[in-house]
């Protein structure tokens, strides 16, 4: 009985409706942290007019090159990016944008703040890297549309 009910619960812990969720909330809270993040560095009331203290934040604070240039591509990417996530929408593309600036964030601006959220950015985008954005995700109409001759994929965590 007990053996049954432990088969029970790790089946449903491997179905594509768990894995499904489990990989929304992953897809929501990183893209959260970059949404907010990009915010910020836009002029208040706009979508995508930047904020020309931003440049100052990326020559000053983040001492990186060409300030006017990585302020302008770190802010879009942070709107894109998220969105991408967010929507499930090439998630594995949008996570690895993810990873890249984090990385970026990690060795050039703050080095000595790994343990901190950059830890867990890189872990959540790792995740979507690998497992994609999950049932509840864009990228699964598509490849369902799109991609119909494909065998189907595994749904849950390898054990």
């Amino acid at each position: 009985m007990m053996k049954t009910l432990i088969q029970r619960g790790l089946a449903l812990l491997d179905s594509p409706v768990f894995n499904g969720l489990a990989l929304l909330v992953v897809r929501l809270a990183l893209a959260a942290q970059f949404w907010r993040s990009a915010r910020t560095k836009v002029e208040e009331g706009s979508f995508l007019t930047i904020n020309p203290i931003t440049y100052d934040l990326f020559r000053d604070e983040y001492h990186m090159p060409a300030p006017e240039i990585t302020g302008t591509i770190a802010t879009y990417a942070e709107h894109a990016l998220p969105i991408l996530v967010m929507l499930g929408l090439a998630t594995r593309f949008g996570a690895a944008g993810l990873f890249v600036m984090t990385t970026v964030i990690q060795l050039f601006v703050y080095p000595e703040a790994f343990w901190n959220p950059h830890v867990m950015w890189f872990g959540l985008s790792i995740i979507l890297v690998a497992r994609g954005g999950g049932l509840f995700a864009l990228d699964r109409l598509v490849e369902r549309r799109f991609l119909p001759a494909l065998p189907p994929r595994p749904s849950g965590f390898a054990h």
